[in-house]
């Protein structure tokens, strides 16, 4: 991703100009001091820049006289200045300041917040065109959540801590929830796994899921069906003993004609399946006409019972009308006796009441009267209710007797015809048993469906195969071997140029450790197991330069093509060596040939990949060592120098406060 540091920005909080440190791009930026002056502040206050959880700027100076940290990055987009609120006495804070456009205008003063950290890190998820998919569709929390845009400056940043470690190789990997988080995402960096095998994984988990849930569906409607065929047979014999089916009727063999002889039972009627019926005496059918009597009675008596509620809720509504008119009446009454007053003794009333009252007396009256005349309708409503009610209750009643007489009359015909007795039982019977012929013969055509169920298994299945050949482990085995060959190859190139003890020794990545491995002839060493901080510096910077020329030969690539160096020569100088006492040089005692070479592969190699990748890297380089060093290297600019009275943090800043 092209993401290019253009300004680094310190607001003061004295009223004073920001103190503003400009970069080049695409080239190696120097930054040349001596101890004590923030060269060690920079990558905290970049990392905080861009939405560290902690802030770790260095207490003191800095933080006591800065109100605002910011930063003016350069992208695809334009420029971004992305500045946050100093922490103060705090580990962190999640103000934010956040303006974009083509060229950025660095504000002499922030007055406020415009922006919060989440925003800010939502917008960097974005810019570097980060899926929003875990890497473990069960959790999207923890080790396995999504990647964002912190997880990428483990490849961007070498503190001082980590420049020459023998124990860590990435930015804040000697932490166990970055350790973890840079493992998970190691493969996504170098493209093993894509974001189409994180989808393909999302996807076919949810696939599996409804896999299995159709598959339990089908399993019990075929387990359904097969028993229910089995008992086919046995509902067609007692089909014949319920007089259903004639006795002399032939069953099927094959199962299609026997399930179209179970439809045709569920059609008959429980009337026409008694075989005695014909043969019994007449008491039969007179219990038939009574039983059809019966149901048509209860109908007509469950019709009037509800005509009765109705009427009921009727009169209860009448009734509640008819006491608010009351109560209004009787509010009003008082208006009726002061007009009596008025007619009778007008010019006292006018004194008792007021010459302004007499209309609104009057219309109090009036309203009164109308009253009266709702009062008077009331009585006419309630006498057709009552006979409306009376109508009702008779019908009811008539129905209820007629209704008893018919069922008296049922069981005075079944007590005394035994033969009667057993066709009612029959009749129980046999609707009973057409009905569970009918509910069996819904749950078969259910069951039936299992060819519609079986075709989106298959689809599901193939679906599932598909993706499980997108998310192969083997494909993401091969790609990412095949891309720690391409790291490893470029490592095993970058290392020869420095001052590494063994040249020509092969270098491997160890993704599960987060280190190298050195291989030597029948033995493997990881760094941790390798002497010489010498050798520790080159291979931090041969693996970091590797992965970022791995990361720009891919299109589009989500880590930032940018590399931060604290301190790259501390294992060669002591700092007092770097220390110039006005215009003299290093203390020659400190100064040797082969250390002061060795530093200057460094700076020559990570120049040369500048130049080589022509504008696309930028390096930022923070050390010591000055350009008596380093100084006329293809690729390698020196930006400032801290020494004497210049530093970050500008003298004046805090010096007119003391």
């Amino acid at each position: 991703m092209y993401f290019q540091l253009s300004k680094l920005i310190l607001w003061p909080r004295l009223d004073a100009e920001p103190r503003v440190v400009d970069f080049e791009l695409g080239v190696v930026n120097v930054i040349s001091g001596a101890s004590k002056t923030g060269k060690s502040a920079v990558i905290p206050i970049i990392d905080y820049c861009l939405g560290s959880e902690k802030c770790t700027v260095p207490v003191g100076v800095i933080r006591e006289n800065c109100t605002w940290f910011g930063i003016v990055i350069n992208t695809i987009e334009g420029q971004k200045l992305l500045a946050r609120r100093a922490p103060g006495d705090q580990q962190s804070t999640g103000d934010m300041y956040f303006i974009e456009g083509p060229n950025v205008d660095v504000p002499r003063r922030i007055e406020g917040k415009n922006y919060n950290l989440d925003s800010v890190k939502a917008s960097l998820n974005r810019l570097a065109g980060l899926t929003n998919l875990g890497f473990d569709p069960s959790s999207e929390d923890g080790f396995k959540s999504r990647p964002s845009f912190r997880d990428l400056m483990a490849f961007t940043f070498q503190p001082q801590n980590i420049v020459a470690n023998p124990d860590v190789m990435f930015f804040k990997a000697d932490t166990n929830e970055h350790r973890e988080k840079l493992k998970t995402i190691f493969p996504y960096v170098l493209n093993a796994v894509t974001a189409e095998v994180l989808q393909a994984r999302f996807e076919l988990d949810q696939l599996n899921r409804n896999l299995r849930r159709k598959e339990s569906e089908l399993r019990a409607l075929v387990a359904a069906n097969t028993a229910w065929q089995a008992e086919a047979q046995a509902w067609a014999r007692q089909a014949i003993e319920l007089g259903v089916l004639d006795a002399d009727r032939v069953l099927p063999a094959e199962w299609s004609d026997v399930l179209d002889l179970l439809r045709e039972i569920a059609k008959s009627k429980g009337s026409n399946a008694r075989p005695s019926l014909r043969g019994l005496d007449t008491t039969l059918g007179r219990l038939d006409d009574l039983r059809t009597q019966e149901t048509a009675q209860a109908a007509a008596l469950a019709e009037h019972r509800q005509r009765l509620n109705e009427l009921r809720r009727l009169r209860e509504s009448a009734d509640a009308f008819g006491s608010s008119i009351h109560i209004q009446r009787d509010r009003l009454a008082l208006a009726k006796w002061l007009k009596e007053l008025t007619v009778a003794a007008p010019s006292e009333s006018l004194v008792a009441v007021g010459r302004g009252s007499r209309d609104e007396l009057l219309l109090l009256c009036d309203n009164l009267e109308e009253i009266e005349v709702k009062l008077r309708a009331q009585p006419t409503l309630s006498d057709t209710l009552d006979k409306e009610t009376h109508r009702v209750r008779v019908a009811t009643e008539e129905a209820l007797n007629a209704l008893n007489e018919t069922r008296a009359e049922i069981a005075n015909l079944e007590r005394r015809s035994e033969a009667a007795q057993a066709a009612a039982d029959h009749f129980d019977r046999t609707e009973r048993f057409l009905g569970r012929v009918e509910q069996a013969l819904v749950l078969y055509d259910r069951a039936d469906q299992s060819s519609t169920l079986r075709d989106e298994i298959a689809k599901l299945r193939a679906r599932a195969d598909e993706l499980q050949r997108t998310i192969a482990e083997a494909g993401v085995h091969r790609k990412l071997r095949n891309a720690t060959t391409r790291v490893e190859s470029a490592v095993n190139r970058f290392v020869p140029q420095l001052d590494a003890e063994w040249k020509e020794a092969p270098v491997q990545l160890a993704i599960d450790d987060l280190t190298i491995k050195v291989v030597r002839g029948t033995r493997s060493d990881f760094l941790w197991e390798i002497g010489s901080g010498a050798n520790w510096l080159a291979y931090h910077i041969a693996t970091t330069l590797a992965l970022q020329e791995f990361f720009l030969s891919e299109t589009n690539h989500c880590v930032p093509y940018l590399l931060v160096y604290d301190q790259p020569s501390q294992v060669y100088f002591p700092k007092r060596a770097a220390i110039r006492d006005d215009d003299q040089n290093i203390d020659p005692q400190f100064r040797d040939e082969e250390d002061i070479q060795a530093v200057r592969k460094v700076f020559a190699l990570l120049g040369q990949q500048a130049v080589a990748h022509k504008g696309r890297l930028q390096i930022v380089i923070l050390d010591h060592a000055g350009e008596d060093v380093w100084g006329s290297l293809p690729g390698v600019r020196l930006i400032e120098e801290w020494r004497g009275p210049y530093a970050l943090v500008p003298r004046e800043w805090y010096q007119s406060q003391a």
